[in-house]
């Protein structure tokens, strides 16, 4: 055995030339990914900002291509695959509530460093995340403005908006399967935010009393509810992280800040869901 040699070769096998194959960093595109992170000064806290807003913005990505996917699954009616789907989303929101945690360890001293090299940008602009709120039914047509310079992404915005929200399908659904829904709800104002009906209610009631015969309508029911917890859990961290860093001042897009994230905390996505449990 020669000097340099290892008495046991754990890369025996292992290909170590990608003069001419595709290697990890080229399926990933790391080169690319890897080179978006640029600081606009000196603050050595600056790069965790960056980057934990941009692996935020993958994570929204994913979010948005699987709540997507759900929308024809659920118009057929097929289940199955939307628990999944679901299930995977509030994993991703329990991804999102972790990122948190990392950024609390910037205090507001090393915040204020770089805070002025934002300008006006803020989280508030983010298009992934109204996707996201979009597609799960909280809608305001307002929130498209900040994108008015960008035609591409308001053209996806007005798209989610023009068409029913993944729980306008659900109710839809609970319609097709027999159960009573009042006509002026299956054919609301999809640009406008889900209100709570008492026909839906009714029907989930119906569904939650009798969980053998809609068991599958029953465990949908369930699995928006983590969903919609996993949400609320992740906007209260992101109130509680922003008060600790900045305080009550404005954010830098001009919101009120912690004033505004308290409001957002009082969106209810499912509202019957949440509102039958006292009626059971």
């Amino acid at each position: 055995m020669k000097p340099d040699e290892p008495e046991n070769d754990h890369m025996e096998g292992a290909r170590l030339d990608f003069s001419e194959a595709m290697s990890y960093g080229d399926y990933l595109d790391l080169d690319k990914l890897l080179s978006c992170q640029n600081p606009l000064s000196d603050s050595h806290d600056e790069m965790l900002f960056i980057v934990i807003h941009q692996a935020t913005e993958l994570w929204l990505k994913l979010a948005v291509h699987e709540l997507s996917a759900t929308l024809p699954l659920i118009r057929k009616g097929n289940l199955r695959p939307v628990f999944k789907i679901l299930s995977r989303v509030a994993r991703i929101q329990s991804q999102l509530f972790q990122s948190w945690e990392v950024l609390s360890t910037m205090t507001p001293a090393d915040y204020l460093a770089f805070r002025d090299v934002l300008g006006a940008s803020s989280g508030f602009q983010s298009h992934q995340y109204r996707m996201m709120e979009f597609l799960l039914g909280n809608r305001n047509a307002r929130l498209t403005e900040p994108f008015r310079h960008r035609p591409e992404i308001l053209a996806k915005l007005r798209d989610i908006l023009d068409s029913p929200s993944l729980y306008d399908e659900v109710v839809i659904l609970l319609s097709r399967r027999g159960l009573p829904i009042d006509e002026a709800r299956l054919h609301r104002d999809w640009h406008k935010p889900c209100q709570a009906d008492n026909s839906v209610a009714d029907a989930w009631l119906t569904v939650y009393r009798n969980t053998e015969k809609y068991w599958d309508l029953y465990e949908l029911g369930e699995k928006l509810v983590d969903l919609e917890e996993a949400f609320r859990r992740w906007r209260f961290r992101h109130l509680t992280t922003v008060e600790r860093t900045i305080g009550m001042r404005r954010g830098t897009g001009g919101t009120a800040g912690v004033g505004y994230l308290v409001k957002a905390l009082e969106i209810r996505l499912f509202p019957e869901l949440w509102d039958i449990r006292t009626r059971l």
